[in-house]
């Protein structure tokens, strides 16, 4: 980026963002940048070594009671014996050195990270802790993934349900590898304070589920004490860093600080660990989650990382008698709603909803990645106070979490708080039928936005997820994968121009939000249908209105229409012409495509049936102003021309991203028109189910 761009960028960053979260972050990178951050650290660590040293026997090991563990018989009564054997499967894969990144496939477990190793702040002087050169060929997030061990909680439910000693030797013969290879403050995975914490979590878990076994020598928990340490030493330090990012990274913090303050009761700094992780945990749950629930980071992913974390600071907190503050807890009740209403209630999966990097730090299911059912019945138990799903495999995470006894049920998620079929409260922007459902992205941002999305439309049918957000894919790669999924035009929305709805300054930075109100929510007399209104004002700058209604009958029938109306406080030209691009990802299923005039028409062939999506043009459309349509899978043009200007946008199009690191084909189907306003497309769709 030229100097002539970026002072200007810098300027309006520091006018959108506000004073006090740039401030907090230019004085994180001073304090970095001028070698201070590194000399705190080390002295965090010295003095965390002579109290070691001089009072070894005051130093308690994270095995004391900081959580009850769920006996052998609670877990067999919720889990078949198909769960049993996925469960001891992965276990095993683990033992063999495997480790299913990301929620994918397995792959071998290295904890070695590239030499030579030098001081942590090395690597984070350069943009997301990777040099330059790692970013031409690597992701840290690979490096990091898994020395998170994640992974060792598998191994913990294994042991619980077997006492096969081979789940606590598989740990501790990986976890004195990573003690080798990864010496305190040195290497990628000292880097974030972040990553740091969510070892804490892991180890005081491994100390606690595997102090029974032979394996667990005094030696070894006294090595895993000193080391755990030595993790929470890291974290005091840098906390400016997650103040001023004021998102997933400042919980993740505070919550492995106050773990170690209760786990090291001895240790004379863990009244200050304790306190300060107390103190920010529930600064963050304020200041990061909506009074309608929604989470800071516009993700349905970071909204699962926060409730995790909240689930294990509060089954903690209430091991010594502590409770949230009432603002917190309310925070968190609005957050499980809010989660609730985007499950899908056929497998537990949500909209694929702003940036997505597969965190599950606490995998205590044996459901599936996607299926976030966990999550919800722990957090509905726990804050609501009574179960929102039925009995099943799901309720595992709360047994470990702290639930003893069943919570009463009430209904399915989705369906709480929903009157005349247009959900409440919690969130006014989703649409359901007797088997289909939508939810349309349209938000006021308060805090920076992850994707340029709004007016984005999610659709499910029977389960299938017909209407698809592309999600992330890669936050560090070279162009075009530099998190380039977070663009408009690749949503299911309407693309001016070619013009993202926002200003992209950056990876992970967008400037000039576009801001989304709802105008209606409306609901026919005879109850046969049920419509939202939203419009957002991302093509302000170009004096124009994108509004969307979208109509869902009762008979599984949709209505989408999208116009592009004048902005009233602007004055256009009449002659003034624009071309709109109209975005649809669908799953990649086996087509058919029909085009007229005016009209065209693509139909997929799904497990329950037809998929029909007929798209025409309505106002401002003429035989001139029909560009025509363009079908593209996996980067590939199967039907269309691909325009010029549109040349760079063709390696994204047409995938699918549904964990890190992961891209599946897909149908990007868009329609093109170009003419003045007002400029109108409409999107029928039709669910045809054979099997009824």
């Amino acid at each position: 980026m030229t100097a002539s761009r970026s002072l200007p960028l810098a300027l309006k960053a520091l006018r959108q963002l506000g004073i006090p979260q740039v401030g907090l972050f230019a004085g994180y990178q001073l304090q970095l940048c001028s070698g201070y951050l590194r000399w705190l650290t080390y002295r965090e660590l010295r003095q965390a070594w002579k109290v070691q040293v001089g009072q070894q026997k005051s130093l308690l090991s994270p095995i004391s009671d900081l959580f009850e563990l769920p006996g052998k018989e609670s877990l067999t009564a919720i889990l078949s014996e198909t769960d049993m054997l996925n469960l001891t499967q992965e276990a095993d894969e683990i033992a063999a050195g495997r480790v299913r990144l990301f929620g994918g496939d397995s792959v071998p477990l290295r904890l070695q990270p590239a030499a030579p190793l030098v001081d942590w702040d090395e690597y984070e002087r350069s943009s997301f802790g990777v040099s330059d050169k790692q970013a031409e060929n690597d992701d840290i997030k690979f490096t990091w993934e898994p020395a998170r061990f994640g992974w060792v909680f598998i191994l913990g439910r294994a042991y619980r349900l077997t006492a096969d000693e081979r789940y606590p030797a598989a740990f501790w013969k990986y976890w004195e590898q990573f003690l080798d290879a990864n010496p305190s403050f040195k290497g990628p995975n000292w880097t974030s304070a972040q990553e740091v914490a969510f070892r804490i979590l892991a180890f005081v878990f491994a100390a606690h589920v595997f102090a029974g076994s032979p394996q667990t020598t005094p030696v070894r928990s006294a090595l895993l004490a000193e080391f755990t340490a030595a993790h929470a030493a890291r974290i005091p330090a840098t906390m400016l860093y997650g103040r001023a990012q004021n998102n997933n990274h400042l919980l993740s913090e505070a919550a492995g600080l106050f773990t170690a303050g209760l786990a090291f009761r001895g240790h004379p700094k863990a009244a200050r660990w304790r306190e300060l992780g107390w103190k920010w945990f529930n600064q963050g749950l304020k200041s990061q989650i909506a009074k309608d629930g929604a989470y800071v980071q516009h993700s349905t992913n970071y909204h699962r990382l926060m409730l995790q974390l909240a689930l294990w600071v509060g089954m903690l907190a209430k091991s010594q008698g502590w409770l949230f503050p009432q603002a917190a807890h309310e925070r968190l009740v609005a957050a499980t709603r809010w989660l609730a209403n985007l499950v899908d209630p056929e497998g537990g999966k949500v909209p694929n909803l702003g940036p997505n990097d597969s965190a599950n730090i606490l995998p205590l299911s044996t459901c599936p990645f996607a299926d976030y059912r966990p999550v919800l019945q722990a957090a509905s138990s726990e804050f609501l106070g009574q179960r929102l799903l039925p009995g099943g495999a799901w309720d595992e995470m709360g047994y470990w979490l702290g639930e003893r006894v069943v919570k009463p049920q009430v209904a399915e998620p989705g369906r709480t708080n929903v009157s005349n079929g247009v959900s409440g409260s919690s969130s006014p922007e989703v649409l359901r039928t007797s088997h289909s459902w939508g939810y349309l992205r349209a938000t006021r941002f308060s805090s920076r936005p992850g994707h340029a999305d709004q007016l984005h439309l999610d659709l499910w049918w029977r389960g299938e997820n017909v209407a698809l957000d592309a999600g992330t894919y890669l936050y560090n790669a070279p162009p075009p994968w530099d998190n380039t999924m977070a663009r408009t035009a690749v949503h299911n929305t309407l693309n001016v121009n070619s013009q993202d709805q926002m200003t992209r300054a950056g990876r992970f930075l967008w400037l000039d939000w576009a801001q989304a109100r709802l105008l209606a929510r409306e609901r026919a007399e005879d109850g046969s249908w049920l419509r939202l209104v939203a419009e957002h004002s991302g093509y302000r700058r170009m004096g124009v209105i994108h509004r969307r209604s979208v109509t869902a009958y009762l008979d599984d029938h949709w209505l989408v229409v999208d116009s592009l109306v004048q902005d009233p406080a602007q004055q256009l030209t009449p002659q003034a012409g624009f071309r709109i691009c109209l975005h649809w990802l669908l799953p990649d299923l086996p087509w058919e495509l029909f085009e007229k005039e005016d009209e065209a028409r693509l139909e997929l062939v799904c497990p329950y049936g037809l998929v029909r999506l007929k798209v025409r043009g309505e106002e401002g459309v003429s035989l001139d102003s029909w560009q025509g349509t363009r079908l593209v899978r996996a980067g590939e043009l199967l039907r269309g021309t691909m325009p010029e200007t549109l040349n760079p946008e063709m390696p994204v199009s047409g995938w699918y991203s549904p964990n890190y690191g992961v891209k599946l084909p897909a149908l990007s189907f868009s329609i093109e028109m170009q003419g003045c306003l007002p400029l109108r497309l409409d999107s029928e769709w039709t669910f045809v189910n054979e099997q009824d």
